[in-house]
């Protein structure tokens, strides 16, 4: 099953295309936005070979769900839904660039993550890892049915936690 497009009230949440490649690269190298992603800030090279590892193999083999997330035909941003071994089940992760924060951009796309995961995906859980220092992200999930479920010591010492949001209602 190929990854569908989803709207919201005011952003469009669909499949990369190549032409994104240059906007994807430069919301991974913003380092405002990457110190919260994955392992935090990476090269330019390393940037450019994930965004083409999500058509050669996400896509591809049809692993996860990932979307660029525009609003008014420009990219803001990029989500996905995708399983994970840190937290036995399904993880939502999301980024937005800069000029978009504060704008309730976020709550917007974790509604739709959620909603598409118990709708499509069937799922009675999802779940979310967040870096404890950031509270945007640790506010938004809480107010959106989120609740702590452990802490995880990273290598560099940092803390992640973990997030889940059972089925309920709608988020």
């Amino acid at each position: 099953m190929a990854t569908p497009t989803l709207n919201t009230e005011r952003l469009l949440l669909e499949p990369y295309s190549p032409a994104d490649e240059a906007t994807f690269v430069g919301l991974f190298q913003d380092t405002r936005v990457s110190r919260w992603i994955g392992d935090g800030p990476g090269t330019e090279a390393e940037d450019r070979a994930l965004f083409q590892r999500i058509f050669s193999k996400v896509y591809a083999q049809e692993l996860f769900d990932v979307w660029a997330v525009r609003h008014e035909g420009r990219m803001i941003g990029h989500a996905e839904i995708k399983p994970s071994r840190e937290v036995s089940g399904h993880e939502i992760v999301y980024a937005l660039a800069p000029d978009a924060w504060g704008r309730g951009f976020g709550t917007e796309i974790a509604r739709a993550l959620i909603s598409y995961g118990y709708d499509a995906l069937g799922l009675t859980e999802v779940h979310a890892t967040v870096a404890a220092e950031n509270t945007g992200s640790l506010v938004l999930l809480d107010r959106l049915g989120f609740r702590h479920v452990r802490d995880v010591t990273e290598d560099d010492g940092s803390t992640t936690r973990v997030l889940t949001r059972p089925v309920g209602d709608a988020p």
